[in-house]
């Protein structure tokens, strides 16, 4: 009996320790400290105590971090030894970070997989109307050449802004030489950012001459963050995102997070002086990444305010919002840009010279984190005519591809990203277009036979012009289904055969917008199948599919429409006469 109690002694102490180790990390997580976190659930998995709990949330301090390479390895482990139902979001999660390996059929069999299991929902509905995503990304691919430039530095720098009326670009730099203080935000360790402004180099694109945004007026930048700002056209204002940090008051929401802002600040003789926070600002969620449109009467914005899309984790995720400026700088109530969110994340939004709506998206398909699409500014406020298109590789890879902006005049710009190719934690490429952004189309469809409504696999189905030219040709597998990508606002054809079928075509013509056109074939049986097994007696009328055929009132010709009908007739006969 002693033996007993010492032996379950030291299991209780040995639970008790186990406790203390899950319940420290998972302290220090919830406080959002993820690196300290990480390290601790790592220190975890050494001493064998690898539990599905430390593999989600050890993922997370990863995930939340943009790094999906790491994230993949541990949520890949909590797929392979979950003990209980896996919760929605770590299903978006991993897709995610499969995707940054690119591993793209895995993400695509997992989607599939969780559809099964939770069942429909509009995590998977985007996937399933677009399950081509990656033709259609490839399509759109290599319109620019990008550069990686020499201003970017170990550290951050991103989230570039054209000054208006001048040749100076302002972006983010967590960079800061001149600084005797180590500042880091406890979430990712990350050094804190400041506006920086830097010459455009009209040939190279390069951004030379950097320095202080403001000369250094420190009323603009503060010890917190400062990043992605935008300007009105006579340069004179400026709207950027910094923390809650305001008249020296840092303040937290109810969950003790400090969350993002958006300022607005006027240009006096003495500088950028007078700053004002937007009332669109609340304690309790973040504001942030503004961008104007062309006649700076409607300001853009990403937000996790209430009204936002709902994540699989029930959070609000962070949609596109938009107010009206009247002429007096105040602000409408937000109303949200419905049509571009989804479940995952939107955010970055820039709007062109030709008012085009670029914007960075976790929700809709790309190559994995963020990736940058753009859709007219127009019909991103009417959901029946919006067409949101992924801008391709090398703008887009499988990380985190953000901050997109484009002179149109020019067709030259830039945007940042996470990409391990880079030179630090989040860099800035400068862009040139080289081809505009093609419309293209899907025409599915599914081959079956006309009287029983049975798939016919084997069929060869054939994609033709409209000078009748051959373009592509497939043989349908067990689902019969085809899917061919064409040019918008083009007429082709699709014929489709089969042994013991005549063949059967189709006639279509595109629309001027990114569709899906649904263009089902069916195949009759053929006339040498449909006689093998004629028995005296059998209709041949049925057997050939002959209608009634009509004669003209008091006549004895044959009409022509009755000819062709009658033809098969003759056929028929002569075809029999032949076997006999």
């Amino acid at each position: 009996m002693k033996y007993l109690i010492v032996i379950l002694g030291l299991v209780s102490t040995i639970s008790l320790a186990q406790d203390r180790n899950v319940i420290e990390p998972d302290k220090v997580y919830d406080e959002y400290a993820f690196i300290d976190a990480q390290q601790m659930y790592l220190n975890m998995v050494e001493d064998g105590y690898g539990t599905s709990n430390v593999y989600k949330k050890l993922g997370d301090t990863y995930y939340f971090n943009n790094d999906y390479s790491n994230s993949h390895k541990w949520y890949t482990k909590l797929f392979e030894n979950n003990d209980g139902a896996i919760e929605s979001e770590y299903y978006f999660r991993y897709v995610q970070s499969l995707k940054a390996v690119k591993d793209y059929d895995k993400a695509d069999a997992l989607l599939i997989e969780y559809q099964k299991i939770k069942g429909a929902d509009s995590f998977t509905e985007i996937f399933v109307n677009d399950k081509n995503y990656l033709e259609m990304i490839e399509l759109q691919s290599w319109r620019y050449t990008i550069k990686n430039l020499e201003i970017n530095s170990e550290s951050q720098e991103f989230g570039t802004a054209y000054l208006n009326g001048s040749n100076e670009v302002v972006y983010a730099s967590s960079k800061d030489s001149a600084s005797m203080i180590n500042r880091r935000h406890k979430w990712s360790e990350r050094q804190f950012l400041d506006l920086y402004v830097a010459q455009i180099d009209s040939t190279s694109l390069e951004l030379v001459n950097p320095r202080k945004f403001g000369n250094g007026d420190q009323k603009l930048n503060t010890k917190f963050h400062e990043s992605n700002a935008v300007f009105t056209k006579d340069g004179q204002t400026i709207y950027y995102t910094s923390n809650n940090y305001f008249n020296k008051k840092y303040k937290k929401s109810k969950d003790e997070i400090n969350k993002l802002k958006i300022f607005r600040a006027s240009k006096t003789e003495d500088g950028w002086g007078i700053i004002e926070e937007l009332a669109i600002n609340s304690d309790e969620w973040s504001t942030a990444h503004p961008a104007l449109n062309k006649e700076e009467s409607r300001l853009y914005f990403s937000s996790d305010r209430p009204g936002s899309v709902t994540g699989l984790d029930g959070k609000s995720s962070s949609d596109i919002w938009y107010v009206d400026i009247d002429s007096t700088g105040t602000l409408s109530e937000p109303v949200n840009l419905a049509a571009v969110n989804t479940i995952g994340k939107e955010l970055f939004p820039f709007i062109s010279e030709k008012e085009d709506l670029y914007f960075s998206s976790t929700g809709h398909m790309g190559l994995g984190g963020l990736d940058v699409f753009v859709t007219s500014l127009a019909e991103a406020h009417d959901s029946e005519k919006l067409k949101i298109t992924n801008v391709g590789k090398p703008i887009n890879s499988s990380y985190d591809d953000f901050s997109f902006v484009i002179k149109d005049s020019t067709m030259t710009g830039y945007f940042s990203s996470n990409r391990k190719s880079g030179q630090g934690l989040d860099d800035i490429y400068s862009l040139r277009q080289n081809k505009p952004l093609a419309c293209k189309d899907e025409i599915v469809g599914v081959v079956t036979d006309e009287e029983t409504g049975e798939l016919i696999p084997g069929a060869t189905v054939v994609l033709l012009d409209g000078d009748n030219n051959e373009v592509e040709r497939v043989i349908v597998k067990k689902d019969a289904a085809y899917s061919f990508t064409v040019l918008c606002e083009s007429t082709y054809s699709i014929q489709a055969s089969k042994e013991e079928y005549a063949p059967a075509d189709a006639v279509t013509t595109t629309p001027d917008v990114i569709a899906t056109i649904d263009l089902p074939i069916s195949l009759k049986r053929s006339i040498d199948d449909k006689i093998k097994n004629l028995q005296i007696g059998d209709d041949l009328a049925s057997v050939l599919d002959i209608p009634m055929i009509y004669f003209d009132f008091d006549k004895s010709n044959i009409r022509p429409d009755a000819e062709v009908e009658l033809q098969k007739v003759l056929q028929f006969m002569k075809h029999f006469l032949l076997l006999k």
